[in-house]
């Protein structure tokens, strides 16, 4: 096992692996793009794990979900930028696009509740029938099935970036 490198924040160096870059029109113009992106981008990052098959499906499946719920945004121009990166076990996915202020106010509520400890209780209230489904809950699905962790970052005024880390190669079987 190689060094640990470290950014000025303390948080470990992830090493970029692929990055796409498209048009949120193009985006937007047929929901099948959430699945074509997945699969490639999981099929390109997963080759080096111990289960590739595994990993891949995993990853395409986690990944999949957050374009979905990028998909819904109300914006209608401008880029979505998609950047997979890895340190050691978890692979971290950045989705960065064109966001409106009430699109933000969700992204904010529901990063700040997945990582809150209610947020297994939220979840199993969720596939019990007690919540609505929402985009809220696939972000829960996502905490609580794949141990993925989330932050919001600034990308610009109206811009996000939402950054999930995936620790898949360590989730158990």
């Amino acid at each position: 096992m190689g060094p640990v490198h470290h950014d000025g924040a303390g948080e470990p160096t992830f090493e970029p692996m692929i990055q796409i870059d498209m048009e949120i029109k193009a985006f937007v113009s047929a929901w099948r793009h959430c699945d074509y992106v997945s699969t490639y981008m999981a099929r390109m990052i997963s080759q080096n794990r111990s289960d590739s098959v595994r990993h891949s499906n995993l990853f395409s499946s986690a990944f999949n979900e957050l374009l979905e719920v990028a998909f819904r945004m109300r914006h209608a121009d401008g880029e979505l930028a998609c950047r997979v990166s890895r340190h050691g076990a978890t692979d971290r996915i950045e989705l960065t696009f064109p966001c409106v202020p009430e699109e933000r106010q969700f992204y904010e509520e529901a990063v700040s509740q997945v990582a809150g400890s209610e947020a297994r209780e939220r979840y199993l209230n969720s596939v019990s029938g007690d919540l609505a489904p929402s985009r809220e809950v696939v972000l829960l699905e996502l905490a609580i099935d794949y141990n993925a962790t989330f932050r919001l970052d600034e990308a610009g005024a109206d811009t996000i970036t939402l950054v999930v880390d995936l620790p898949l190669e360590g989730l158990p079987n």
